[in-house]
């Protein structure tokens, strides 16, 4: 009979995998058709040289010395460069990674919680809704946030290791736990609080922080009990090793980085007045997941004081509500503790980037709201009648319903015209969604068009040198060359060693005849940039065109050299 069961137990879990599975490939399926965007998909992968090279051994090296796009990154860049090597430009294959790795995680999940708690169902809901939830979509549908799926990704692998080093306190046990954790933070350093949630499933579901029993005197069991909880923090200590490496690599790649733009500093109190509402804003979304959008623009000091305040006593009445039923239900406190814990290093004290929130940050932290949600349900219904067909319709309503929202949420993915026109009717003033579609409409003719959205960002943000840059481009394509140079200068103005606002500029003089003119903007761009290659091309045709053959043939050398594409534009 015991074989029986064992045999009947797999096969349940092996079908509730196959239709995890089915799940994700029904939600997430389409995007293999759909196109890089502009927002970042580019400048991480498509006009990457180091990522379009390939896996080769200069691009390793590359991976582990450079603070490209302000990131210190190398698991996830290796992995762009093995997408490359497999499928070229082709986004349908970097599509299909992710949504590979989205599966993997839910699979991982499942079998973390069910290993950890014995409870099949709950955990087997905790990541069914892992699995559809539309605050995912951003994680899975976005091919830049390959780091975002390859991290949780090792993180989950770090705990199941974890778990079994929980077992044989072994120390090989250990090192793999370790070597999991390292390459975790070396696709993103999201979890570095992995720490403190190590010590959080100590408490719930490993029960490690329980008192002795036994004959033991009181003050003896009291004894050993405080041996116990000291030994609990001082394993997690190795971890901070590689956690303070991480923080401080993160640190030197986002200082180091020249980003280009009028980047806003918040002060320290907008900051946590943002980072309170944040906490509920998630909630909110989480459990009410509409509006979605690539980019919420920062509220900077414009929150009011009853959205501030009330945020803080939600967030301060729950933990301490939490913490009260702990010795009951461990899972209300081990569930908030993980989302507020695992949001700390992206809910914004630390300000990087000019987003409020963004739906990606919730990959992680929101298994802790899955778990209350999962565990919370079924002891709510403990005592009705009927209550598995209870838990059961409503699980499936859920599911389903997230589903639906979710597949809708993933066509936003499709292109950047669907993408940006999505996030300007579902928030307000958002700057970076208008100048974004301008660039895509731009791009196929609909100059007029994207015109009209780089003037609503200029409205909004008025000393925006990007949007000028782009309005100057715009209008360069549409013959209007003297408006053209003067949003150049103005871009220049705003951000003096913006490099493609100089080069933008000499080429627009450059088709006006101003040849000195020109000259000088193009090495002004390569003196603060000396590998621009476009710079460097632009130069080239100038000195062809005055009759200086060499050096124009310097320069192109130069610019093929750094981007191989310009050798398809070179005069014959």
């Amino acid at each position: 009979m015991g074989g029986i069961n064992i045999f009947q137990h797999k096969t349940r879990q092996l079908i509730i995998c196959i239709l995890l599975v089915m799940t994700v490939i029904a939600v997430y399926g389409k995007v293999i058709t759909y196109q890089f965007v502009s927002f970042d998909d580019y400048l991480h992968i498509v006009e990457n040289p180091h990522v379009r090279e390939g896996l080769k051994l200069k691009g390793l090296k590359w991976a582990f010395t450079t603070n490209y796009a302000g990131n210190w990154q190398p698991l996830t860049w290796i992995s762009h460069m093995l997408d490359f090597e497999l499928y070229g430009l082709n986004p349908a294959g970097h599509h299909w990674i992710n949504i590979q790795f989205h599966i993997l995680n839910t699979l991982l999940l499942f079998i973390l919680l069910q290993q950890m708690t014995g409870s099949v169902w709950r955990s087997a809901f905790v990541a069914a809704l892992f699995a559809v939830h539309p605050l995912h979509v951003e994680s899975v549908a976005w091919i830049s946030e390959r780091k975002d799926v390859l991290s949780t990704f090792f993180g989950i692998l770090t705990i199941i290791a974890y778990q079994h080093y929980v077992k044989k306190s072994h120390f090989v046990s250990y090192a793999i736990v370790m070597l999991l954790f390292c390459l975790c933070l070396m696709a993103k350093p999201m979890l570095t609080t992995l720490p403190f949630l190590l010590l959080l499933l100590d408490f719930w579901p490993l029960n490690r922080f329980q008192y002795a029993h036994g004959a033991l005197q009181s003050e003896n069991r009291m004894s050993l009990h405080r041996k116990r909880l000291l030994r609990l923090f001082l394993e997690k200590i190795p971890l901070l090793i590689p956690v303070m490496i991480s923080v401080l690599l993160t640190f030197w790649s986002q200082r180091s980085y020249k980003a280009v733009g009028s980047l806003e500093a918040f002060p320290v109190n907008a900051r946590i007045a943002n980072a309170l509402v944040s906490y509920v804003m998630y909630l909110v979304k989480a459990f009410w997941p509409v509006k979605l959008a690539v980019f919420y623009p920062h509220p900077g000091g414009t929150l009011k004081w009853w959205q501030i305040f009330g945020s803080a006593f939600l967030i301060i009445g729950a933990s301490i509500w939490a913490v009260r039923m702990s010795r009951r239900y461990a899972y209300l406190a081990v569930g908030l503790f993980w989302y507020l814990g695992s949001l700390i290093p992206v809910i914004g004290l630390v300000q990087v980037g000019e987003q409020g929130m963004a739906d990606r940050y919730t990959y992680i932290p929101l298994i802790g709201i899955f778990i209350i949600i999962a565990w919370g349900a079924a002891d709510l219904v403990d005592r009705w009648r009927l209550k598995k067909m209870i838990l059961a319709v409503a699980a499936g309503v859920v599911i389903f319903s997230l589903i639906a929202i979710a597949w809708f949420q993933v066509g936003y993915w499709k292109n950047n015209l669907t993408l940006f026109k999505h996030a300007i009717n579902v928030t307000k003033d958002n700057w970076l969604a208008h100048n974004s579609l301008g660039v895509a409409l731009s791009k196929i003719g609909k100059f007029d068009e994207a015109i009209y959205h780089f003037h609503r960002t200029l409205s909004i943000r008025p000393k925006d040198a990007i949007a000028y840059n782009n309005l100057g481009s715009t209008l360069a394509m549409k013959g209007e060359l003297e408006e053209a140079v003067l949003n150049f200068r103005k871009a220049v103005a705003i951000v003096p060693n913006y490099v493609n606002a100089i080069d933008n500029l000499g080429l627009t003089l450059f088709s006006q005849k101003k040849y000195e003119q020109s000259q000088l903007c193009f090495k002004k761009a390569l003196q603060l940039k000396p590998n621009c290659a476009s710079a460097h091309y632009h130069l080239g045709k100038l000195m062809f065109e005055q009759g200086d053959i060499e050096e124009a043939k310097n320069h192109f050398r130069a610019a093929v050299l750094i981007n191989p594409k310009y050798k398809k534009l070179l005069p014959k």
